[in-house]
Formats: structure tokens, C-alpha cells, sequence
């Protein structure tokens, strides 16, 4: 027997040549082993091809002397230490290979990696306050129409449209009898006429009936069903973007208006003196950064030129949009800047200053 770490390799080949001894010499048994030095009694699997302690009283006994009693255990120990107490084979190279039914089912049943999207589990999700624009209002007249309850709650603000149907996101309830109830809901587009209509319509009247509003709470009522829930279309995304550009503060543009790119431009002149460089060439990154930090207080710069041999003293800033380079020189035109008064405007997209 060798003693190079590998007495269980040597063991377990031990054991495969004796269940071929024994079957070939016709052992009325050979499917089980008792081990001389020991008095362990080993059962052969067919299927692994390997020895496995065999399950008997003297075992029993012998595994809860060394390991005790499983926490869970009950009259019935005999079954639940079966269960649990599988020893591998003696080789353990063939470990990895003749691995227990249950662990392979308890690898497959891992959770996912962080890196996989997990997809959230069916159900009523939450609102959260501050993203909530519902509104809910009572006391209303039993023969309003959607058309005067849009009307009235338009007061505070922009009803999101639904981006399947495009109508207005408005409910008014009704009982069993197709009745209206008096109540209804209304849908905001942003937050902030929320709050408006809860300042000016709350105690409001309309034709003698006294309105109630507040913020609408959801409530899960009976189990969810999958099937109700309405499936977003296609362009969902799309619609629900253009309903937020009517929050935009920047006027539509008319057929008529469209502006050429080099519009986004702007040429400031009077800014220095070719001869300042002569003196003290740095002077040039100063004055770009200067002007970079000036004009972005009025949108995104992309780039900033100094023309240091033009005898005007020219620099130019490009914006992002027409709108931001408008605004720019509205508000540099005439400023002073080192002792000289500025001249700004928009460049005409031919002339080279270089």
C-alpha cells in the first residue's frame, strides 16, 4: 500500500477487484462487503460502480457518536439521515463525476448572476408620492360629461393623454346601473398641478355641488389577473415623449422658420490686441478659458476660437443650439471686457477670420 496521499485511489481499485472475485467465484452476495480491519459493511452501485457505506444500526449509531443529530430530526432518524448523509465514493478523482441526484437539482436551482436582468415578479406595483399626478375628486354633479370634467380640471395644468387611445387620462365611476357616482379621476402630466389643484378646486363649487379633491390612492382589490392588464403599444414611449415637449418653454417653429446650422455661431469682436501675445503668449489660454466659462452660463459650448492675428481682435463660440448662441449675444453685445467693449454677432457662414 502506498503512502503518497493516494490510499483512497488505491482503495477504492481495491474494492472494484474484489466484486469482480467475488462475482466470478458465484458469492451468493457480492453486493456486499464487510472491511476486516474495521467492520464496515459496504453496499456495490451498479449504476456509480462504486462502494458506499451500507446503512445499518451499528452506522446509524456510529454517525450520530461522531456528528450527532441533525436539527430537524425526528422518531424517524433512520430516513432522514438517509436522505441527507450520501458519502461520495472512495476515489476522489471520480468525485466531480459521481456527484448525488440532490446536488445536482440544488446547482440548478442557484439564483441568477448579478450580471443577468432579472424580470420582476407579476403583481400590483406601488406609486411613489412624489411621482404620483392622480387626482381624486368627489361631489361632483350626477350629469357632468368628460368633456366639462377635462374643462374644469384643465384649469391646473395638462391631463396626460393616453399614448393608445390619445384621449384625455380622465375616469368618471359608475355605479351597476351605468349611473354616475359622482366621483372621478383625473391624471396629470406633472407633478406641480397636483398641488395646484388641490390649493383651487378643493371646496370649489360647480353648479351648486362642492367639490372634494385629493391625491388618489391605489388599492389592491381581490387577487391580480394578468390578463387585465393592458399591454403598451409599439410607439408607447415615443407618444408619452411628446406629450412632455408641451412643457417645453421654447416657441414651435414654423415651416417658414427653419435656420441654417451656421447659425449656431456667434463672432465676438474688440476682445485684444494681436500685439497682447507678443508680450506674453500665455495670455491666449486665458482669454479662451475665460470666454469658454462666460458663454456657458448660456447653454452647451462645443468649441472656442481666438483668431490671434486678426487685426479686430476675433473670437468665435459654437453652441449646441441656435437658441443658446441668440441668448449668448443678446447678453455679451456691448459688455466690457480687459478695457474693451465688445461687438457680437451671428456668423454669416462665409467669412474666414483666419
Amino acid at each position: 500500500m502506498s503512502s503518497d496521499g493516494n490510499d483512497e485511489f488505491y482503495q477504492q481499485l481495491r474494492l472494484q477487484e474484489l466484486y469482480g472475485k467475488k462475482e466470478a467465484e458465484g458469492d451468493s452476495d457480492p453486493f456486499t462487503y464487510t472491511d476486516p480491519t474495521d467492520g464496515t459493511q459496504y453496499e456495490w452501485d451498479r449504476d456509480k460502480k462504486a462502494w458506499f457505506p451500507k446503512v445499518t444500526d451499528d452506522f446509524l449509531a456510529t454517525y450520530h457518536a461522531n456528528y450527532g443529530f441533525p436539527a430537524d430530526s425526528s422518531d424517524n432518524s433512520s430516513a432522514s439521515v438517509t436522505k441527507t448523509e450520501i458519502k461520495p465514493p472512495v476515489d476522489s478523482k471520480m468525485a466531480g463525476v459521481q456527484q448525488p441526484v440532490e446536488q445536482k437539482v440544488s446547482q440548478q436551482a442557484e439564483p441568477k448572476q448579478k450580471g443577468e436582468k432579472r424580470k420582476p415578479e407579476a403583481g400590483w406595483f406601488h406609486v411613489e408620492e412624489q411621482r404620483n399626478t392622480n387626482i381624486y375628486v368627489t361631489g361632483l354633479p350626477p350629469d357632468i360629461t368628460k368633456d366639462e370634467f377635462v374643462q374644469v380640471m384643465s384649469k391646473c395644468g395638462i391631463i396626460m393623454r393616453d399614448p393608445q387611445t390619445d384621449e384625455p387620462k380622465i375616469k368618471l365611476y359608475k355605479d351597476k346601473e351605468g349611473n354616475l357616482k359622482g366621483d372621478g379621476l383625473c391624471c396629470y402630466l406633472k407633478r406641480e398641478s397636483v398641488e395646484l389643484a388641490l390649493k383651487l378646486l378643493d371646496e370649489n363649487e360647480i353648479r351648486g355641488y362642492k367639490l372634494h379633491v385629493e391625491v388618489a390612492q391605489f388599492q389592491l382589490k381581490g387577487e391580480y389577473d394578468a390578463s387585465k392588464k393592458r399591454k403598451k403599444c409599439k410607439d408607447y414611449k415615443k407618444k408619452l415623449s411628446q406629450q412632455q415637449k408641451q412643457l417645453d418653454w421654447r416657441p414651435e417653429k414654423k415651416p417658414g422658420d427653419a435656420r441654417l446650422r451656421h447659425e449656431r455661431v456667434i463672432i465676438i469682436r474688440n476682445m485684444f490686441h494681436p500685439k497682447d501675445f507678443e508680450e506674453d503668449p500665455l495670455v491666449l489660454n486665458e482669454i479662451r478659458e475665460d470666454l469658454r466659462t462666460e458663454c456657458e452660463k448660456f447653454g452647451q459650448v462645443k468649441k472656442v476660437i481666438i483668431f490671434d492675428r486678426h487685426p479686430d481682435g476675433v473670437a468665435s463660440v459654437s453652441f449646441k443650439e441656435m437658441e443658446e448662441a441668440d441668448v449668448c449675444k443678446q447678453a455679451l453685445h456691448g459688455r466690457w471686457f480687459g478695457g474693451r467693449q465688445l461687438c457680437v454677432e451671428t456668423w454669416d457662414g462665409v467669412t474666414d477670420y483666419q
